[in-house]
């Protein structure tokens, strides 16, 4: 038997070894560990896709949210797990901006996590309290030059927290970081005109913006919020070459059987693409995406990349 017909036989039993486990799996309940707050934008994705999952699976699933550290206890908890059944859920920044702001990491992220799919593509919106008085990304930054004032996001390390140091490092202004326990808690605050401005998730602010109740200044990202069709990007708004996307995810434990990644995959990618699904998601400014396990690769890599050189012009560090 000659090398090209051994090579194509082992590759025909590992897909027939891979689709016998995909079927195997599940043999239990399936937890998704939401790294940050319940409404927080990976939540509500993980909240949305549970029941369709949980059907196709034959098995329980569960969303247990554990917050905190920019989601490093989510995800040390996820590394560490062995069970096969548990997966990570939560912004790239996880893997892709947290490697560069911690030294002190319970878990090697390139090592011990490895990427199952891109969910969804959000935004962070620049938002203020009508009592701040801008009504613009210019107004804004002038204000700051004129004197420092308060901030609000997430948490220390968060997407809107890295939408601001970038927005401070190309700008040359300086503001006093408010972190929150998440973008809800720090809503509503901007609410109720405890703190003048945030960089918050747009699916948690963007429906006080559509109220009249906050100011929208700008959209971090490339291209502007389905839902905010007025509200420019900060680029478009005079910072050139600003973006600040970002991305939800699903990772899983290295040693996770293939076999189980691929179907998981597989079975997010029918939910999310579910019409009714899509226009839910649409309509909180998460764009859908729903990337192979290999594509998600590649695309962690390079935004890894991208973010590593944002930070060393920052030089942001959170321990």
């Amino acid at each position: 038997m000659n090398r090209k017909i051994k090579a194509a036989l082992a590759a025909a039993l590992t897909g027939l070894t891979l689709a016998a486990g995909a079927q195997t799996w599940p043999t239990r309940t399936v937890r998704l560990m939401v790294a940050f707050p319940p409404g927080a934008p990976g939540d509500l994705v993980a909240r949305l896709i549970q029941p369709r999952l949980q059907q196709a699976l034959g098995q329980p699933v569960i969303v247990d949210n554990r917050p905190g550290a920019g989601g490093n206890i989510g995800a040390q908890e996820v590394a560490r797990a062995t069970d096969g059944h548990t997966f990570l859920v939560g912004p790239d920044t996880m893997l892709t901006v947290n490697p560069h702001l911690y030294l002190k990491l319970g878990f090697k992220p390139a090592e011990d996590l490895v990427p199952v799919t891109y969910l969804a593509r959000f935004n962070q919106l620049l938002a203020c309290h009508p009592s701040a008085g801008v009504k613009s990304v210019g107004e804004f930054i002038a204000l700051a030059k004129s004197r420092p004032f308060n901030y609000a996001s997430g948490g220390a390390g968060v997407p809107g927290h890295l939408a601001m140091e970038m927005l401070m490092a190309d700008t040359g202004i300086a503001l006093n970081h408010v972190p929150y326990r998440g973008p809800g808690p720090a809503t509503q605050d901007l609410l109720a005109g405890q703190v003048p401005c945030g960089f918050l998730a747009s699916p948690v602010v963007g429906p006080h913006v559509r109220a009249g109740k906050l100011a929208a200044l700008g959209v971090s990202g490339a291209k502007r919020t389905a839902s905010l069709p007025q509200v420019p990007t900060v680029a478009e708004a005079g910072v050139a070459g600003y973006d600040a996307s970002f991305f939800e995810i699903v990772a899983a434990p290295r040693g996770t059987p293939p076999a189980a990644i691929e179907r998981l995959q597989a079975e997010i990618a029918k939910a999310l693409h579910e019409p009714k699904a899509k226009d839910t998601l649409a309509a909180a400014d998460l764009e859908v995406i729903a990337s192979t396990p290999a594509d998600a690769a590649r695309q962690m890599r390079a935004d890894f990349a991208k973010w590593g050189a944002v930070n060393q012009k920052v030089r942001l560090q959170l321990d």
